[in-house]
């Protein structure tokens, strides 16, 4: 199952992915007679398991061949964030070698606890971005340096 969060014109939304086509969650747990589902990541997330069993139900319903929907093309949806406004936002240091470089860089040994317990640092929870173009200060066009971040919600 995947599920994405997109907007309207007037406002965010919690959709399914299938087919290539996005199905509002909401929308279809009232026509499908589900249950109730939030019309958000955030609130969907913050939710009780009863509300993932409603969504892989969503989705039994979308793989029957003779239910007819009619979803929104992914070309034609806004795309954002997965998790539009996170409250918190961390990042792991997750490749032992690269902090060893960075670290010998620096001329500082590697540190001991890296293999004993997880690194993170609080970054900005304000600068997610989802698909689209890159949005930045002027500045930060001086030098760039992209990396390639997965994010995992717990």
């Amino acid at each position: 199952m995947k599920l994405v969060s997109y907007t309207t014109a007037t406002s965010e939304h919690l959709g399914i992915f299938f087919q290539n086509e996005i199905y509002n969650l909401q929308s279809l747990a009232n026509l499908l007679n589900i249950g109730t589902l939030p019309d958000s990541m955030k609130e969907f997330l913050e939710g009780s398991e009863t509300l993932m069993n409603r969504a892989f139900e969503i989705e039994k319903k979308l793989e029957d061949k003779d239910l007819l929907l009619i979803g929104t093309e992914v070309s034609e949806a806004k795309i954002i964030a997965p998790v539009p406004h996170p409250t918190s936002c961390r990042d792991g240091y997750a490749f032992r070698q690269h902090v060893e470089a960075a670290r010998r860089n620096r001329n500082v040994e590697m540190i001991p606890e890296f293999d004993e317990y997880p690194i993170f640092y609080f970054t900005n929870h304000n600068a997610i971005q989802g698909p689209g173009e890159i949005h930045c200060m002027p500045d930060h066009f001086k030098q760039l340096d992209f990396e390639l971040e997965a994010s995992i919600v717990i």
